[in-house]
């Protein structure tokens, strides 16, 4: 069942929400707090029980079809959610924002965090020794603006390079750099050899 071709009027309120959610948050994996699990539904759900052999289910969700869902309990997510980020996807965690008890109707959900290689901080699984350096590059044609930051200890760069693909390329491989962001206009030939090596 594609997610894109489900008409939200006839979904019940849950899904309703998720699919509201979902669609802010594209190109990542929603990990959906129901309760002490979080739920992938969807494509997110068929590629999240490929990707950590999960048993991929399915849910009523007001439909004639029942809509693939897996699941991973609260506890246990950061687990999960570094073998994702290890295997290059995104990962958006929507935890409940107000108590369930309390709540009238459907429980209150907000995107909390967006994890991906340049910004996780699950200490445990990481190198001491070793950033976790997210970077931007802006290209001016005259030079590459070149700035970077580890989140976990707040350290922030910023240089000039001068504008020679390779002295790019070789500062980047240094520094071990995790993730980059550069706008849509950026050099894809750069971003291919990177990517590469």
């Amino acid at each position: 069942m594609e997610r894109n071709n489900v008409d939200i009027n006839l979904v019940s309120p849950m899904m309703k929400e998720y699919l509201k959610t979902k669609k802010e948050y594209e190109g990542t994996l929603l990990f959906y707090r129901l309760g002490d699990f979080y739920e992938l539904f969807f494509d997110d759900a068929e590629i999240a029980s490929h990707e950590l052999e999960l048993t991929l289910t399915g849910k009523n969700a007001g439909l004639e079809e029942r809509v693939p869902m897996c699941g991973v309990p609260h506890h246990a997510a950061n687990i999960y959610i570094q073998k994702l980020v290890d295997k290059g996807y995104k990962v958006a965690i929507c935890e409940q924002v107000e108590d369930p008890k309390t709540a009238k109707g459907i429980v209150k959900r907000e995107v909390i965090e967006v994890v991906s290689k340049g910004t996780l901080t699950n200490t445990e699984s990481m190198n001491e020794y070793d950033f976790n350096y997210i970077a931007s590059i802006t290209d001016n044609y005259i030079n590459y603006i070149f700035s970077y930051a580890d989140l976990l200890s707040g350290k922030v760069y910023a240089t000039y390079i001068a504008h020679d693909r390779n002295k790019l390329i070789s500062y980047i491989n240094n520094l071990n750099i995790k993730e980059i962001v550069v706008n849509s206009s950026f050099d894809k030939d750069i971003l291919y050899d990177l990517k590469s090596n």
